[in-house]
């Protein structure tokens, strides 16, 4: 067995779930944060078996789109003025998977 830890976006959290769901997984959601932009995370745990490993993941790269999105970064001017704010695109969205072993697995 293998436990999947789906770091996706909260956009992509909702329709993610319940296309998983409608595949037969079991999903527990924890609420996260990113460091970056601080932006809302959902941290998607599975337990599944070996053989559905791929479609678990072809599920969350399907569902879990990066898009890019503008953010205000405050730029410091010279000679000691003021920052002023400077729009700059970045991606976010996306997935960060992790696949670890699972020794032995209980549901109570």
């Amino acid at each position: 067995m293998k436990l999947v830890f789906a770091i996706v976006h909260d956009e992509d959290t909702p329709r993610l779930m319940a296309e998983l769901n409608k595949a037969g997984f079991r999903v527990t959601k924890l609420n996260s944060s990113g460091g970056f932009l601080r932006s809302g995370n959902t941290t998607l745990m599975i337990v599944v078996e070996v053989e559905k490993l791929q479609e678990v993941l072809d599920l969350i790269r399907k569902y879990s789109s990066s898009r890019r999105s503008a953010i205000n970064s405050m730029t410091p001017m010279p000679m000691g003025g003021e920052s002023m704010p400077y729009p700059v695109d970045v991606t976010v969205g996306g997935a960060t998977v992790f696949v670890v072993n699972v020794e032995q697995f209980e549901k109570m």
